[in-house]
This record gives C-alpha cells, structure tokens and sequence, in this order.
C-alpha cells in the first residue's frame, strides 16, 4: 500500500498530525486540537478528513470521544518490497511485489520509497550484507558517492556511484568484484537511503 495511491495531500498532512501527536504523547489529537494546527474553520472540516481517513482504512474512530482516534498500523506503517537486487553480479529485474515492510520513520518521508532485498556480497564493506533490505527512493539520478540501485539492460544491481576523469562508475564494496562503467546501457532508477537488517 503506498500512501501516494491512497491519500490526498492534505488528507497525508492531518494523518501525519494524528501520528506524530501519539508518537509524542501517546495519545491522539482532539478534534479541535486538529482544526486549531490546520486553521480549519470548523470542527466539521476534521470530522470530514476523519471520516475520509477511516474509509480509506488508515484510522478508526470510537465516537462519543474527545480522543478517539486509533491509528491502523498494518495501513500506515507499509512500504512493498519489490523483489530483490543483485550485490554482485547484476541479475535480472522483475517487479513483483513480494511483501510490505512495516517501518515508522520512513512511512512519510517519501511517497516512491520501496524496498529490494539483497542478494550477493559486494557491498559488505559498506555494511550491505546479503539478504538486507535496502529502502529505495525512486530517482533518476544521484550524487557521486551515493548508494545507487541501478538497472543495466533488464538487469538490476546495487552499487556506490563514483567518477574517474570523465567517466562514471558503479563501484562494488568488496575488492574481490570489478567496477562497472556507466553507459547508454545503464540506468538509475533509485538512490538508497537506508539499509536494514533482516535477521530471519
């Protein structure tokens, strides 16, 4: 479930609200405590927001209650895994989605994060060890020094981004693989912002 598919921005900015006042106090927002943070006219234009958001399975409500907001974490809390990525040799794409990652504090941090699990060793050295998952956000282009995934013909690798003169590079973590040189066979399709540790 992507947030991007399911909520409205605004709809995104008072779920967020709701989130960050129960990590904070570990109790939910009132309904007036919503409208005052958004200048909303009235109380009516919350229960609507609420209402949408209920609907859409991302809170519930237990009416008759001043703090009567329960968020729904399996909805908030996912981001999918989209299969895995080659730390090696690359290997072939394929798109499917495999699960969801349940994971806090990234749910709003970026509406085209996802996540691939690793396979292969060349990245141990910068701590990506096989069967990790790396969080992903989906770009086109990234930094010189950064963690890239990157797709070469139909296939998918994981590398650090890095330059020589006037050429570029996808540079393994592990002396024992050889780098890859960027060319009009190589794209990027993300730059990787966290890693995290399966232990299973």
């Amino acid at each position: 479930m992507l947030l991007k598919d399911q909520l409205t921005s605004k709809q995104k900015d008072v779920l967020k609200f709701i989130y960050t006042k129960i990590k904070e106090s570990n109790i939910p927002p009132t309904i007036r405590e919503i409208a005052d943070n958004f200048n909303f006219s009235s109380t009516g234009t919350v229960r609507d927001y609420l209402q949408a958001l209920v609907k859409k399975g991302f809170i519930k409500m237990e009416p008759h209650k001043s703090r009567a907001i329960e968020l729904v974490k399996e909805a908030v809390f996912s981001i999918p895994i989209l299969g895995k990525v080659q730390a090696g040799l690359p290997t072939l794409a394929v798109e499917e989605i495999e699960g969801y990652l349940n994971l806090e504090s990234f749910v709003f941090s970026d509406e085209s994060t996802f996540a691939l699990r690793v396979r292969g060793d060349s990245m141990v050295e910068d701590g990506i060890m096989p069967n990790d998952l790396v969080l992903v956000r989906k770009q086109s282009v990234a930094q010189v020094g950064e963690t890239v995934v990157a797709l070469i013909g139909e296939e998918a690798t994981v590398k650090r981004l890095r330059r020589d003169g006037s050429f570029y590079y996808l540079q393994p973590a592990n002396p024992l693989y050889d780098p890859i040189r960027v060319d009009e066979s190589v794209n990027i399709i993300g730059k990787v912002i966290s890693v995290v540790r399966r232990m299973d």
